[in-house]
């Protein structure tokens, strides 16, 4: 038999909260920190890697011979490479577990894991502890995104989802600015080791706070964003049924496509300036942060969008997918950019105007998919969906990576391509499985 997943979230009116209404406003920036302490934590490795090369057990000594530092490549490698195979382990084990813990404890459990985990780099003298720490590090951070976009659908409706979305998901970037300056100043002061236990403890810190707040309780009498949600009874959808559902499919489709895309802009943008206009790292620095600061406007003004669509009174399939067409667009004059360097060869900025845009559009797609989640399913089963959907945009990660990788020198219009094309084939895809999103009288995810 197929299986329909009742409509809820979607089709209930705005209405204010019983409670304070900054309330939510207040878990909103809760996840915002948690956000921009998942990515500090993830970016401190890269950030001292420097230090590394003096480390005798990671293979690179204080000759720096070309064999050594093959040797040295080849491990920190293998640390990276521990990471993104537990985080793409974790998205699927740890959105199941929040639905069946609960926001609160599968949140706190979450980041509890990967603040010790972060914390535990310090004390490690090898390669394989190095290794070890990594993957617990992925498999804790893999439960950010699915614990956060479950909160989202608790506290807030539908039409203000993509924008506190947006708001949380900015916290990626804020990162960008903090992690840097911070890590710099530790390690001058206290050492490499000292830069893990102090983004770590910010984790912990975070961790006390969340256990403090009273979330179900001020919960059970905030907004109801799903008038049949009842946080003490809900139903489990058992993990085989949501694989009968085609907003699954469309979900996890997106994330593929489009996921890798953005991390494409973001590890191949300073090579990209090194390359065609000559700027090593001090010098594209403010380049780079002015893309970072764009997305982070994007992430913003995409989930703004569609809810503004839908409090205007459209429909909310017609304000996600207005506001993720346009972002679709945008991405496009990407295509553009392999002739960007011939036509201004000294001048980096016109490039840097089309990666800014989309890398912007990317951050207010992303807000606004992660949304549609809560407009297809329960509550129960948000987090599951949005940790299957992740892994899929790991496996699509390693796949363009792969691609770039034995392509672009020979292609480069070739990655473009499926770099710009990559969100309106998504849409497309996206309206084909899921024609009427969120709308009364539809049931959330269509069944195949």
């Amino acid at each position: 038999m197929p299986v329909e997943i009742t409509p809820h979230a979607a089709s209930e009116t705005y209405s204010p909260s019983r409670n304070s209404p900054n309330l939510k406003w207040a878990v909103c920036g809760l996840l915002f920190l948690a956000t921009t302490i998942n990515y500090m934590d993830r970016s401190v490795l890269s950030l001292v890697e420097p230090l590394l090369h003096s480390l005798p057990f990671m293979g690179w000594d204080f000759a720096r011979d070309a064999a050594h530092q093959t040797l040295f490549n080849n491990n920190y490698g293998n640390i990276i490479i521990c990471f993104q195979i537990a985080y793409g382990i974790g998205l699927l084990c740890a959105g199941r577990m929040v639905d069946r813990l609960g926001t609160k404890l599968g949140y706190a459990l979450a980041i509890g894991v990967w603040a010790c985990a972060s914390m535990g780099h310090a004390f490690v003298f090898s390669v394989a502890g190095f290794c070890i720490a990594r993957f617990m590090l992925g498999i804790g951070e893999a439960g950010n995104f699915p614990a956060a976009i479950k909160a989202t659908t608790e506290w807030f409706p539908s039409e203000e989802r993509a924008f506190a979305t947006g708001i949380f998901n900015s916290g990626a970037n804020a990162s960008f600015f903090i992690a840097p300056p911070l890590v710099a100043f530790v390690t001058a002061k206290w050492g490499w080791h000292a830069a893990f236990l102090t983004t770590g403890s910010m984790g912990l810190i975070w961790l006390v706070i969340w256990l403090i707040f009273p979330y179900n309780r001020l919960r059970r009498g905030a907004t109801e964003t799903q008038p049949d949600l009842d946080l003490s009874t809900q139903v489990k959808t058992p993990y085989g049924k949501l694989f009968g559902q085609r907003g699954l499919y469309a979900f996890s489709i997106c994330k593929a496509f489009t996921d890798p895309v953005w991390w494409f802009y973001l590890f191949y943008l300073p090579k990209f300036l090194n390359e065609n206009y000559g700027l090593d790292l001090a010098h594209a620095k403010v380049p780079i942060i002015v893309v970072y600061a764009c997305s982070s406007v994007g992430s913003i003004g995409g989930g703004w969008l569609s809810g503004a669509r839908i409090k205007s009174g459209h429909t909310v399939n017609h304000g996600r997918k207005f506001a993720l067409l346009l972002c679709a667009l945008c991405v496009l004059p990407v295509l553009l950019i392999p002739q960007l360097g011939h036509m201004f060869p000294t001048n980096a900025w016109p490039a840097i105007a089309v990666f800014s845009l989309a890398a912007a559009a990317h951050q207010g797609w992303s807000c606004n998919m992660y949304s549609t989640v809560s407009d297809m399913f329960p509550s129960s089963s948000v987090s599951s969906v949005i940790g299957i959907g992740g892994a899929a945009g790991a496996v699509g990660g390693a796949l363009f990576t792969w691609i770039v990788k034995s392509f672009f020198a020979l292609h480069p219009l070739l990655i473009f391509m499926m770099a710009g094309l990559a969100y309106v084939t998504s849409l497309a895809i996206f309206q084909w499985l899921v024609p009427r999103l969120g709308e009364k009288k539809q049931p959330f995810a269509a069944t195949i």
